[in-house]
């Protein structure tokens, strides 16, 4: 089927440049050393195509994907990296125990009494390293640990996000911050012991060497967004939202893709040759570069998302092209919570 028999908007990804995308990480991180984040993409079908590429442990954002990603039989090694208190969800993981290794993350006394209430049995110590959200001090971490280990918990080590430091340009300011970050994860592993020290993103997938960081929770990187794509990292964007013309002006042009069907919290999408003017609910308005033939109603456009996690989250499916031909059609099945 050709793509501009497709229901729009929706998410088109070209599995030629993901494949790509995730044969270049899984050269640089192979196996265990990366620890794909399946928030980016929610997605099942990508997670697989993960492991094809020997990756058998994940990390999820929410109890949601990991059962999701239980449930498709992928992953054997998966970790939430958030903290959560819900005897319900988390008794639902105590549960999805006896098919895969699951973890949660712990900063607190609270948090540590409500994973061991519901039967989790492997915790990691989710350490402060700059950014301000979850997370403990690198100082309380050791007892943090302790306390887990007199209730029956497994503490596998420790994780941190430099999430504050994801889009920093200046590339020898980014790496002297990010072993800053590290060295303060280190001494809290210095203290709570275990074999894992996990850390990273797509932002800094890079900047590891002469640390101890041992796992890299990287997830954007298969299918991209305009964001980091300022990185130029050795990723191609590989996700569109693909659009419909729907109105035509002598200054402007709508498509039918807008507010609710992209992420926006990153800024405009970008639309190749023409100028974004602004979205609204269901719409967004450009106006054709310099050079650019105007287009007519009903041509589809690809739109470019700047923020890739929460656009994947707005869609059922997603479209598999290989050009312009939809070869295939995945659920978007590790949304929700």
């Amino acid at each position: 089927m050709d793509i501009s028999r497709l229901p729009t908007p929706c998410p088109v990804i070209d599995l030629s440049l993901m494949r790509a995308n995730i044969a270049t990480m899984a050269t640089i991180h192979p196996g265990r050393a990366l620890r794909p984040h399946v928030k980016a993409h929610k997605c099942s079908a990508i997670a697989a195509e993960q492991v094809a590429a020997g990756h058998k442990t994940f990390t999820c954002a929410t109890p949601r994907e990991i059962l999701g990603l239980v449930a498709a039989g992928v992953g054997e090694d998966i970790l939430l990296a958030n903290e959560t208190v819900d005897p319900a969800r988390l008794a639902a993981l105590a549960d999805a125990q006896s098919s895969a290794l699951i973890t949660v993350a712990v900063d607190s006394l609270e948090t540590i009494q409500a994973a061991s209430s519901a039967g989790i049995r492997n915790v990691l110590i989710d350490v402060n390293v700059g950014l301000p959200r979850c997370g403990c001090s690198p100082e309380q971490a050791g007892s943090l640990a302790d306390a887990a280990r007199s209730l029956g918990l497994i503490v596998r080590g420790v994780m941190g996000y430099e999430g504050h430091l994801m889009m920093l340009t200046d590339r020898q300011k980014k790496q002297d911050k990010v072993h800053e970050a590290m060295t303060l994860l280190e001494h809290a592993h210095n203290d709570v012991g275990g074999d894992i020290m996990s850390a990273g993103g797509t932002g800094t997938y890079d900047m590891f060497g002469g640390t101890k960081v041992n796992e890299v929770q990287a997830g954007s990187y298969a299918l991209m967004d305009t964001q980091y794509a300022e990185l130029q990292h050795p990723f191609a964007q590989s996700l569109w939202i693909l659009g419909t013309v729907i109105s035509v002006n002598a200054s402007w042009v709508v498509i039918d893709v807008g507010l609710k069907s992209l992420g926006m919290d990153h800024g405009n999408p970008t639309v190749d040759g023409f100028n974004v003017w602004f979205c609204s609910d269901e719409h967004t308005t450009i106006a054709p570069a310099e050079g650019t033939p105007a287009p007519k109603v009903g041509d589809r456009i690809r739109v470019t998302p700047a923020h890739v996690d929460p656009t994947m989250a707005m869609h059922s499916h997603a479209y598999v092209i290989d050009n312009d031909s939809v070869i295939d059609e995945w659920a978007i099945d590790l949304r929700g919570w």
